[in-house]
């Protein structure tokens, strides 16, 4: 499938947020789907997994997500610089600001004629912000790979109250994690297991994927399993439409 692919610069609270956004070629509306990146932001590899995920027949629309100060506008490379300069980058963050810059994005999306339906999804850090933008009732289904920071409120610059507002969520929801995750182990991956189903979201769906380190969808670097990617994008892809 063709795909067009347009820069985009969203207002946000005071500042742009520089987005790429994503889909198939032609005018029919279509669901539309806010993916967050990891730290390095909009590398080529994220934006790889946008344009499979757009082929499937959403508009895909990938944000920074630190569009403010130094790293606005930059993407990281996959190298202990890059990595430090990510983590400062969310280090910096409040959840406040996340939390302006998901509305900033998804009111964008709402007025678009092209989409339908809202749904999120994101990597790492970004499926902790997918998790957050399912807070949104506009939101109808959201899909968090390997989610960091869910079990201990780590995000930014503070802890944010992610978990305790999981009642918020009125939409579908799907979280991927690889089994060999260091960052989300099996006692992190029950805490947030109970922690749904104690907030009423028995309908939650969890995929845990034998032998998946962290990062195993980034096409780039050791962790990357190539099966497991491939997998992960056909269950979103399936969720998202609904099972369809």
């Amino acid at each position: 499938m063709k795909l067009r692919e347009e820069r985009v610069s969203v207002p946000g609270t005071g500042h742009e947020i520089k987005t790429v956004v994503i889909a198939p070629v032609g005018d029919t509306p279509r669901p539309g789907v806010v993916l967050y990146t990891d730290i390095f932001q909009l590398t080529e590899s994220t934006l790889r997994t946008a344009r499979r995920l757009a082929a499937s027949g959403f508009l895909v629309c990938v944000p920074e997500i630190y569009p403010r100060g130094e790293l606005a506008g930059v993407a990281l490379e996959f190298d202990d610089d890059g990595k430090a300069r990510g983590m400062a980058g969310a280090a910096a963050m409040p959840t406040s600001e996340f939390d302006e810059d998901r509305v900033s994005v998804l009111d964008y999306l709402a007025t678009r004629d092209d989409v339908t339906d809202l749904f999120v999804t994101g990597f790492c850090i970004g499926g902790h912000l997918a998790f957050r933008g399912a807070f949104d009732p506009r939101v109808t289904s959201t899909v968090c790979f390997y989610p960091t920071g869910l079990q201990d409120g780590k995000l930014g610059a503070d802890i944010a109250d992610s978990l305790s507002r999981a009642g918020d969520i009125t939409g579908r929801l799907l979280i991927v994690f690889g089994s060999a995750d260091p960052h989300v182990p099996a006692d992190a991956r029950l805490q947030i297991f109970s922690a749904l189903y104690a907030a009423g979201l028995e309908h939650t769906e969890f995929h845990v994927y034998a032998g998946g380190e962290h990062a195993f969808m980034r096409d780039i670097g050791v962790r990357h399993d190539p099966e497991l990617s491939d997998l992960a994008l056909r269950e979103a892809v399936s969720f998202f439409t609904g099972r369809s």
